[in-house]
C-alpha cells in the first residue's frame, strides 16, 4: 500500500502512475482540460484516496483522489477540502467522494 508523506509527494506518486490530468469538482460533474471534458458520477471510479490533516491549521485538510474513467480513457486527480473546507456538490457525487 502506498503512503505519501504529504500532498506533493502524493501528487508526484500519482502522476508518475499515469494519473496526469487535473480534474476541477463542480456542482454534478468533475471536469478537466478547461471543461473539455465533462464526466458524471457513473462514468469515472475512485482508484485511491489520500487524506491529509494539518496538526496546526484545519483548513489545510484534503483529500487527494485518484481517478480513472474507461469511457474517457482519462486517469487524474482530484484534490479537494473536507471539513470547513469542502466543496457544495450533488448527492451523487457526494456518495462517490465519500472518504473510503
Amino acid at each position: 500500500m502506498e503512503n505519501y508523506s504529504n500532498l506533493i509527494d502524493a501528487i508526484n506518486g500519482l502522476r508518475l502512475q499515469g494519473y496526469v490530468e487535473d480534474f476541477n469538482l463542480k456542482q454534478n460533474c468533475i471536469e478537466c482540460r478547461n471543461g473539455e471534458f465533462k464526466i458524471f458520477h457513473n462514468e469515472f471510479e475512485i482508484d485511491k484516496s489520500f487524506r491529509f490533516e494539518a496538526d496546526s491549521d484545519p483548513d489545510e485538510e484534503s483529500i487527494i483522489y485518484a481517478i480513472s474513467s474507461d469511457k474517457h480513457r482519462l486517469k487524474g486527480i482530484l484534490i479537494n477540502g473536507y471539513g470547513t473546507s469542502s466543496d457544495e456538490i450533488t448527492n451523487e457525487l457526494l456518495e462517490k467522494l465519500k472518504y473510503r
